[in-house]
């Protein structure tokens, strides 16, 4: 089952990584968080041989993502790629717990990952398990706490103090809530996706529709052929109509210039994202050359359909906008590749990632000198109504404008 409306998709949660020498006990402690035998556990090192993720509540923080990973000292080449997989977390992890045998202190590898959490700016706790081994438990300190995931001490004061380092600092973040004043009607238009479960909404047109609806609004839903009977019905205009970026073109013909229109994709991309970033990097569309390597990227792995929309429809509407034949990789999932060879990333909307690890998707493509864009702000792009799509954030607009 997909997440319901009630429920907070993935993408939404706290993300809490556990990071550890190999026989630490950092299963144990997680599985002392939780409350469950998330990891499993062994005295035997490395049991924990690939990042173990589970979406869960846990008080008093809310809805999180757990994820155990791979001890920092495995061996041998199978075990490198163990230890760049456990660091590779750190690009969705919105807090690190590095837990450390109290008994044997901090290793080298331990320092060398509170250095990268420093230098990343991720909140994170040093977490000192096996103090029922100690002669003497010293107090905790600033980030630093002693635990036995053994006898369960010390387990309560690390929630709490998990709960203290998690909540949200800074500007609240909205989908589209701060465009609306309370009492507006949005219109979305959702053509049916083949792509989509059927019986169910996509996860970005839930989150809009739970948005709206939480700041007062009404939302009116309908299909790309219904759209203009729609707008006829309603006594005023709309605030805003929200498109599928695949109907975008035939929606900008109905929707009257003096009503805004965007599209989810875009509003995902100021969401979780940096629309900023991808709106500068719709303008390499244009610079494309044959045989250029075109990186086509999906968060998420879905079954591929007739008319997918990465393998099929963005490479059809690259080619027939710039005229010219590029070469085509594909990745989905959770690994983001390494660009140094491409020209461009076209990267999906990111519903199924958080808001840390997209930004450090789009942070990796630019720090490689690799310009990225995503499905939605190059769709509009390449039909021509970038321009419109973007008039709702004119501080973005003015980009295209210089």
């Amino acid at each position: 089952m997909g997440a319901g409306m009630n429920e907070t998709p993935s993408g939404e949660r706290l993300h809490i990584g556990f990071f550890g020498m190999r026989n630490a006990g950092k299963s144990s402690v997680v599985n002392a968080v939780t409350g469950q035998d998330l990891a499993v556990v062994s005295d035997v090192k490395g049991t924990t041989t690939d990042p173990v993720r589970k979406a869960m509540e846990l008080l008093p923080i809310g809805p999180v993502v757990i994820i155990d990973t791979p001890g920092l000292d495995d061996e041998g080449t199978l075990g490198a790629l163990r230890v760049e997989k456990a660091k590779g977390i750190l690009a969705e992890a919105d807090v690190a717990v590095l837990v450390v045998d109290a008994v044997l202190g901090l290793s080298r590898e331990d320092r060398d990952l509170l250095e990268l959490l420093d230098e990343r700016k991720i909140p994170h706790l040093t977490v000192m398990n096996k103090r029922d081994l100690l002669d003497r438990i010293p107090e905790n300190a600033d980030g630093v706490l002693y635990v036995s995931a053994k006898d369960g001490g010390g387990i309560r004061e690390l929630k709490e103090a998990l709960a203290g380092i998690s909540k949200p600092g800074g500007e609240e973040r909205h989908v589209i809530a701060d465009l609306l004043e309370p009492g507006d009607t949005v219109v979305l238009v959702i053509p049916i996706d083949a792509a989509a479960p059927k019986g169910r909404l996509i996860l970005p047109q839930q989150q809009t529709i739970r948005d709206i609806l939480e700041t007062g609004c009404a939302a009116v839903c309908c299909r790309d052929t219904e759209l203009a009977g729609t707008l006829d019905s309603l006594a005023h205009p709309p605030k805003m109509v929200v498109t599928d970026s695949q109907a975008f073109g035939r929606v900008s013909k109905i929707v009257p210039q003096d009503v805004a229109l965007t599209s989810f994709s875009i509003l995902f991309a100021r969401y979780k994202g940096d629309l900023a970033e991808l709106v500068k990097g719709a303008a390499a569309l244009s610079a494309l050359r044959d045989g250029d390597v075109v990186l086509v990227s999906e968060g998420c792995s879905h079954h591929r359909q007739c008319g997918d929309i990465g393998t099929e429809k963005i490479p059809a509407w690259v080619r027939s906008f710039t005229g010219v034949n590029p070469e085509f990789r594909f990745t989905s999932g959770g690994e983001f590749p390494e660009v140094p060879d491409a020209r461009l990333v076209i990267h999906c909307g990111g519903c199924m990632l958080n808001e840390r690890e997209m930004k450090s998707r789009i942070g990796r493509a630019v720090s490689a000198g690799v310009p990225i864009v995503n499905y939605g702000v190059a769709i509009a792009h390449m039909h021509g109504i970038l321009k419109r799509s973007l008039e709702p954030f004119p501080e973005v607009l003015r980009l295209l404008e210089n």
